[in-house]
């Protein structure tokens, strides 16, 4: 059966959420004093929420100190210690197999 929905508009889904008459009315009125339907003050809600969140656990953000000491770690590594060539040599052993 063909798509009724118009060419270029992209695909929607539903999302359900029950909550208690107390947080329906708080969000309801936030949305009318926002100037937005309860749909549309809810998704952009949620939307900014995954936002923050996302970027929170996915983003790394260091100091100017950090930055500088990475930059230089980068550019200018260590040699490696016993602890790293031992590491290196269990991970040949583990993968000439």
């Amino acid at each position: 059966m063909p798509s009724t929905r118009p060419r270029g508009e992209p695909h929607t889904e539903r999302l359900a959420a029950r909550v208690p008459a107390a947080v329906k009315e708080q969000i309801q009125r936030a949305a009318e004093l926002t100037g937005r339907s309860l749909s549309d003050f809810v998704i952009a809600s949620a939307q900014a929420a995954a936002e923050e969140t996302i970027r929170r656990y996915e983003v790394v953000q260091l100091t100017a100190h950090d930055s500088r000491l990475l930059a230089e770690a980068l550019l200018n590594p260590p040699e490696p210690n016993a602890h790293l060539r031992a590491a290196l040599d269990d991970y040949r052993q583990l993968t000439s197999r």
